[in-house]
């Protein structure tokens, strides 16, 4: 394998679907160097030579996904406490590489186990894995291996056993292998947390690269997080985490003292769950800017009521339109609506999830309106855009996350004005393969989804999303052969490594274009500001990114997703037909 830095990650526990997805998108958009480290939700995953007699029960009767992975060997099972790791990086195309590289994987797997304290693991010919006294009269299963390597891409890994539920075997057969039985570290008398068999890992994963040389901004290792995953952690519609305030054209909250009360209680309960978040991720709300800190001068948007802007909100108010311009307390609305461009925001206005740096409201959300992708047209012609963009709460509570009324609208807008280019600003439709298609299959002009904040911050302030789905979501939009879009805000605890290392993630799932703009924390009950981000930071951070290769850099204290859309979408010249693999 060739000299290269190699970029560790440790994304919690992930659904096995998404992480299949972020290394699809790694192994085909990116020539770097990566390890994931993660856990799964209880799965099992049957390899390109497995065989169906090998699943004894029925997953779901013990809770279990039953997936297909284009990884070799038979059936295995992944769930909470097993870390997984999976490299995506280059094998060399020839005769040995393949068995060399997984005798590498087993290799890693062994030295950490002895640096954690357990000795007498090795392999046994012909049955890939690391296992417990190998030679012995009982050996024992402690490590699956499987890999697939393509055109001397690497993908899939390892599955080590911390202290997962052993029983969770017994409804396989595992790797095929009926007469020999499985471990863990804990079962041997390896009594140790996941973050320190992550360090473990991540210590020895430098044998994967030649010389193991590991970059800067390459190595992300933390703390084990909250260890439920996004489908566990969404807030049920109408019982919010007090994070949104309720600034909908609805009024808010209402306006009754029994609905301010509810309003105040949702806000505390919020503020303090949103507390110890961000406590578990290293940031002390209380050495943070007091709400009612003066922002300086470079984040003071001019307030310019003129005809313009009030002819668009007209236009807004006759159609019965929402736009996050409003709705998030965007600073550039003055600029933005003066200029005749605003953001659509559709499905609603209330969203199902509670970001911890959001002012969406977040009641229960109402049905659909089928006539609002018509409105929402109606409006692009009124005010002869050239580039509309569309965006939406979270619909966690519709089969399909909203997507479909994305493809709806985005086919109203081209009906009625053809000429407009459109781009979508999407939530992650909870990672949903055929929800997604329905947004990639309108074919937007570009395809937006922010992954707001960096890795150790994202279960602190997006407690329903997960790094490595967002990731998974860009990855996918790249394969369908869209131009792809994120974001980022700053502000909120963050290092500038930290930035770097998401901006690397980003480029190498493929995204051509990124924003990055400071935090302004919507009230007392969101995140607090951990420190204003100074206009030379940010010309470095434009820099750093355009040096990564993103097709174009929006970075400004006042940036926001949409600003300068359009000339963000013409810097980047879509061919017709250029569907990426993958």
């Amino acid at each position: 394998m060739r000299d290269a830095a190699l970029r560790v990650r440790w994304l919690g526990r992930v659904r096995y679907d998404d992480a299949l997805a972020l290394q699809h998108a790694l192994l085909h958009r990116s020539s770097e160097e990566h390890l994931l480290l993660l856990e799964h939700h209880h799965v099992y995953t049957l390899g390109v030579r497995a065989k169906a007699e090998h699943v004894l029960d029925d997953p779901a009767s013990v809770g279990a996904q039953l997936a297909r992975a284009d990884r070799g060997g038979d059936v295995t099972y992944h769930g909470p406490g097993q870390l997984v790791g999976y490299p995506v990086v280059s094998v060399p195309v020839a005769p040995g590489a393949i068995p060399a590289y997984v005798h590498a994987l087993e290799q890693l797997v062994i030295d950490a186990c002895t640096d954690l304290g357990l000795a007498g693991t090795g392999r046994i010919d012909g049955r890939p894995g690391v296992w417990v006294d190998p030679g012995g009269e009982r050996p024992r299963k402690i490590c699956a291996v499987g890999v697939r390597v393509s055109r001397g891409r690497a993908m899939h890994g390892f599955a080590l056993n911390v202290d997962p539920d052993l029983s969770m075997f017994a409804h396989i057969v595992p790797c095929g292998i009926a007469e020999l039985g499985v471990t863990s570290l804990a079962a041997e008398g390896v009594n140790v947390a996941m973050s320190a068999v992550v360090d473990a890992v991540a210590e020895r994963a430098g044998s994967l690269v030649t010389r193991g040389r590991k970059g800067e901004h390459d190595v992300c290792r933390i703390e084990r997080q909250d260890a439920s995953g996004p489908e566990q952690a969404i807030v049920p519609p109408g019982t919010g985490t007090g994070t949104g305030t309720g600034t909908g054209s609805a009024g808010g909250l209402g306006s009754g003292a029994g609905d301010r009360a509810v309003a105040v209680s949702l806000q505390v309960r919020g503020s303090r769950a949103l507390d110890r978040r961000l406590a578990a991720a290293g940031v002390d709300p209380s050495a943070s800017l007091h709400a009612a800190a003066r922002k300086p001068s470079w984040l003071r948007a001019e307030a310019r009521m003129g005809g313009d802007y009030l002819g668009l909100r007209r236009t807004m108010r006759d159609l019965g339109l929402v736009t996050v311009c409003e709705e998030a307390g965007c600073p550039n609305i003055y600029e933005c609506w003066a200029d005749g461009t605003a953001t659509f925001m559709i499905n609603g206005e209330r969203c199902t999830r509670a970001c911890g740096f959001c002012l969406v409201d977040t009641r229960h959300p109402l049905p659909l309106d089928p006539a609002e992708p018509g409105r929402v047209a109606d409006a692009v012609a009124r005010m002869h855009l050239a580039h509309a963009v569309v965006t939406a709460v979270a619909r966690d509570d519709l089969t399909d996350g909203g997507a479909r009324a994305f493809a709806e609208t985005i086919a109203a807008i081209r009906r009625r004005r053809p000429g407009t280019s459109v781009e979508v600003l999407v939530p992650d439709c909870k990672g949903d393969e055929s929800s997604l298609r329905v947004v990639f299959d309108a074919q937007p002009d570009v395809f937006n989804h922010n992954l707001e904040t960096v890795l150790r911050l994202q279960r602190a302030v997006r407690p329903s999303a997960s790094y490595a789905r967002s990731l998974s979501v860009l990855g996918r939009a790249k394969g369908a052969g869209l131009t792809v879009k994120s974001g980022l805000i700053v502000g909120m605890g963050e290092t500038e490594h930290e930035i770097l290392g998401a901006l690397a993630d980003l480029r190498s799932v493929g995204v051509d274009i990124v924003t990055i703009g400071q935090y302004l924390r919507p009230s007392a009950a969101h995140v607090p500001v951990a420190r204003w981000w100074a206009p030379a930071e940010f010309d470095r951070l434009r820099e750093a990114a355009s040096a990564l290769g993103f097709r174009h850099v929006v970075a400004s204290p006042l940036t926001r997703s949409s600003y300068h859309a359009r000339e963000a979408a013409s810097s980047v010249p879509v061919v017709a037909g250029s569907a990426c693999a993958g």
